[in-house]
């Protein structure tokens, strides 16, 4: 789609088919929430319900289960969408348990192929080892894409990552060859989005550390997703999660190579 960054940024209405891919409820309000509602054919797809299965999340926010806490995560969505004129999007939910997105690439690639196809453009996490789930999906996006015969033009828009030593929220980590474009927002736009960030009330304390503007987008790079852990490591390296930079790069190598197996011709775009 040409002038897909341009149209966002000048807040104009986009009429043709758009993907974005995030790997939680409320990634894509942090990400991209001001431009949602200009995207009139918008399919939303969210890899986890946002529950992570040791129940830690679940238990500080007050919920016994994962199921109840991942159900709260979804109202909260539901709440966001609405607040940001974004809630006739198409819903996906594919519904993997947060964390652990990169050990079910196999059927992340298989599912995205399948629900990316005829779209123009797919939006989503970009691959800086921020978050286990978020380099998932900008890995499975990129096979998926690799998979379709006209596939959509990829997109990426800014998380949070690790920098000298420091945590990072609201920016790229430094790709050379994606130039960013910042997306400025009117006071109209901002009370949207300052509304819709109310509505994650269990995701409050993380939610603060990022600015609520300007958003980022660029065009997603052609990655290499079995590059070298960075000397740092990975922020969720941070967290003494069960999955570590070392675990996902394993499970990574491997699905990438099990795709180009399958079929020869086929690598990240």
């Amino acid at each position: 789609m040409s002038g897909f960054i341009e149209r966002l940024r000048d807040g104009e209405a986009i009429d043709t088919p758009v993907a974005l891919v995030a790997a939680h409820p409320d990634d894509e309000t942090v990400g991209l929430g001001s431009r949602l509602g200009a995207l009139r054919r918008l399919r939303l797809i969210h890899i986890t319900d946002g529950a992570p299965r040791d129940l830690g999340d679940a238990r500080r926010a007050g919920f016994a289960g994962a199921s109840a806490y991942a159900a709260a995560r979804e109202a909260e969505v539901e709440c966001a969408l609405a607040a940001l004129g974004a809630d006739a999007a198409e819903r996906i939910r594919y519904a993997l348990a947060d964390q652990e997105a990169v050990f079910a690439l196999s059927d992340l690639v298989e599912r995205l192929a399948r629900d990316l196809a005829g779209v123009v453009v797919v939006v989503t996490h970009a691959f800086e080892y921020g978050h286990p789930d978020h380099d998932a999906a900008a890995l499975a996006v990129a096979l998926a894409c690799a998979r379709i015969a006209d596939p959509p033009r990829r997109y990426e828009f800014a998380g949070y990552h690790l920098a000298d030593a420091h945590e990072v929220y609201g920016r790229f980590r430094a790709h050379p060859a994606a130039p960013e474009t910042l997306l400025p927002f009117d006071v109209a736009a901002c009370r949207r989005k300052i509304a819709a960030l109310a509505c994650f009330r269990t995701q409050a304390e993380v939610l603060a550390r990022f600015p609520v503007a300007p958003e980022i987008i660029r065009p997603a790079p052609a990655y290499d997703f079995a590059e070298p852990i960075p000397a740092g490591g990975a922020l969720y390296d941070r967290w003494g999660w069960s999955v570590d930079s070392r675990r996902w790069s394993e499970a990574a190598r491997r699905a990438i190579e099990a795709e180009s197996a399958g079929a020869p011709q086929l690598v990240p775009c």
